[in-house]
């Protein structure tokens, strides 16, 4: 049995991090994220739940295996490799667990997929905005104006603070890389079969559900470090960011969504939200913030200051952690 102690998840953490902000999303052995989707598609198939349409309940009974199947495996999988690696020499293990964490953290490879909207539209490339947004969201894009694209991209970096920084993180400080793991799986279950559309309203319906459970206390915690973030830029407001979560957030369909997305629309001074189109059907998502001046692209670079500003509060305080316990 592999236990770290806190002072080693702690360092532990705070080397993962720092990988992230040095290498960023590794591309080569293949993303760990990558072999967790191939997963979940080959138990799709093997459980078939298309042959059960007509009998919603059974469908969500294999959808609670699609989703326990994976997080077992996932997280197993992690924990042997650790267990190996830290039977060759424990600095192995520690490399292995940092190294491990890091890939279920996504601080650079966010602010990249960002940039990649941004520098286009700065450019007046709309086209070619418009299919890098396509890479981060799954509203159509094809008619989307400087404003909207740039829209997209803010909320998108303001809600993957949680999934790809603080919910990770946390997960690691409570059990390195196998629970880290197992947060990435959960959340790329949500984001392979949690949708409310016709093929997986049954069957995503609990990877969906333990996604919620698994965001809800890192979206609030993410809520409070997106409001301490603000207080250090001069063209940010902190009891806007307050003010905002308070009057916006429960606006939001996701109960863990609302938090981050109304907290930088606030911090920042511009309205999220508005008409969105999936598939050629237009709904009106929740408004969040107040409208103080037009949104610009310039704002997507301000959401990735928030973004790196709350990893390098996480990182303080991993290190702080580790004073204290040392």
């Amino acid at each position: 049995m592999i236990f770290y102690s806190l002072k080693e998840l702690f360092l532990l953490a705070g080397a993962a991090l720092m990988l992230d902000w040095i290498v960023g999303d590794p591309k080569w052995p293949t993303h760990p994220v990558i072999w967790i989707g191939r997963l979940i598609r080959g138990l799709e198939r093997y459980l078939q739940p298309e042959r059960w349409k007509e009998r919603p309940s059974v469908v969500r009974g294999l959808g609670i295996v699609l989703t326990l199947l994976t997080l077992i495996i996932s997280s197993g999988f992690m924990w042997l490799l650790v267990w190996a690696a830290n039977a060759v020499h424990p600095w192995f293990g520690y490399a292995v667990s940092a190294w491990f964490i890091s890939t279920t953290i996504a601080v650079k490879g966010l602010k990249e997929a960002a940039m990649l909207v941004y520098k286009p539209l700065v450019q007046g490339k709309l086209d070619e905005a418009r299919k890098y947004v396509g890479y981060i969201v799954g509203r159509d894009t094809a008619d989307l104006d400087e404003r909207e694209a740039s829209r997209a991209a803010v909320e998108t970096v303001a809600e993957n603070t949680v999934d790809a920084l603080v919910s990770p993180l946390l997960f690691a400080l409570i059990g390195g890389a196998p629970l880290a793991m197992l947060y990435r799986a959960v959340n790329t279950l949500d984001s392979m079969v949690g949708y409310r559309n016709e093929k997986y309203k049954y069957f995503g319906w609990f990877s969906a559900r333990t996604d919620d459970v698994f965001n809800y206390i890192p979206a609030r915690i993410t809520g409070v470090m997106l409001t301490i973030s603000a207080l250090f830029d001069l063209r940010m407001s902190a009891k806007d960011a307050i003010r905002s979560i308070r009057a916006f957030a429960h606006l939001h369909p996701s109960p863990n969504s609302g938090i981050p997305e109304s907290a930088v629309a606030g911090a920042i001074g511009i309205e999220l939200g508005g008409m969105n189109t999936y598939f050629g059907v237009t709904s009106e998502r929740a408004r969040m913030g107040w409208p103080k001046r037009p949104l610009v692209a310039e704002d997507i670079v301000l959401a990735v200051r928030l973004l790196y500003r709350v990893s390098f509060i996480l990182f303080a305080g991993v290190i702080a952690g580790w004073f204290i316990v040392n």
